[in-house]
């Protein structure tokens, strides 16, 4: 395993543990225990966790994983919800992405829609995210709008005054919200206040808005509230979301697709 695939697997199982022991890692990686020591002294340098004797913890419980670290979490999920919001999408649209690793799917799913090969444009996307900006610029069939704004080394989204200056003179037909927790209660949310503010505009200049969340994100809460419930037309998520929650969702007046 190289050292990048490592640590990506360290930071997620630190994560959703919380701690981790030099020895437990060690174990779950099938390396040696020296190694996983090194792995954690230097990803503490790069303040990505604390160093504790005999192991490791995240900063605090509202821990956000850099985009670069990602690997296929929740990946089959995710491509399935991604498959059904492109199909929300109609030709000609004008369509906002926010950043995230669900949205980033859904702009590879638009991108391979065949009734999305040709067109004046086909579709007009416009996101704050570079990740996505990058990836569908390639396509000419696509008018891809980016926004201006201070990029944010965690989510690859551009934020601030300058992001809110180009999305306050545009219309889209729909936005698609990614989000790192869901509430029916509470709304959708992230987890840094430029970006939840960021996104929220986006949501506001849009026709419709489509929440596009893993099951593991329903019923959570975080730090920067987005939008409340009552702003989203459409939440697509797996079929692993607990019953009682979807039913919060529809009784807030969603339609929830489960896929």
């Amino acid at each position: 395993m190289s050292r990048d695939a490592r640590w990506k697997a360290l930071l997620e199982l630190l994560v959703e543990r919380g701690r981790l022991d030099v020895e437990e890692a060690a174990g779950e990686l099938a390396v040696s225990a020296a190694t996983i020591r090194r792995d954690f002294d230097q990803l503490a340098e790069q303040q990505m966790l604390v160093r504790t004797r005999g192991g490791a913890v995240v900063h605090g419980v509202s821990y956000e994983l850099p985009l670069r670290y990602k690997t296929a979490r929740h990946a089959p999920q995710k491509q399935r919800i991604a498959a059904a919001v492109a199909e929300l999408v109609a030709p000609g649209e004008a369509v906002g992405l926010t950043g995230g690793t669900t949205t980033t799917e859904v702009a590879r799913a638009l991108a391979v829609r065949a009734d999305l090969a040709s067109g004046s444009p086909a579709l007009t996307v416009v996101t704050n995210a570079l990740n996505i900006a990058n990836e569908l610029a390639v396509r000419p069939q696509f008018k891809i709008v980016l926004t201006g704004g201070v990029a944010r080394a965690q989510s690859y989204e551009l934020v601030g005054p300058l992001a809110d200056g180009v999305l306050g003179q545009i219309t889209l037909d729909v936005a698609v919200l990614g989000v790192v927790a869901f509430d029916a209660g509470h709304g959708a949310a992230a987890h840094d206040e430029a970006e939840a503010a960021t996104n929220r505009l986006l949501c506001e200049r849009a026709a419709r808005v489509v929440v596009a969340a893993d099951s593991s994100k329903l019923g959570r809460r975080a730090f920067a509230r987005i939008c409340a419930a009552t702003a989203v037309d459409t939440l697509v998520t797996d079929a692993a979301a607990d019953p009682a929650e979807v039913r919060r969702f529809e009784e807030a007046g969603l339609r929830v697709v489960v896929v």
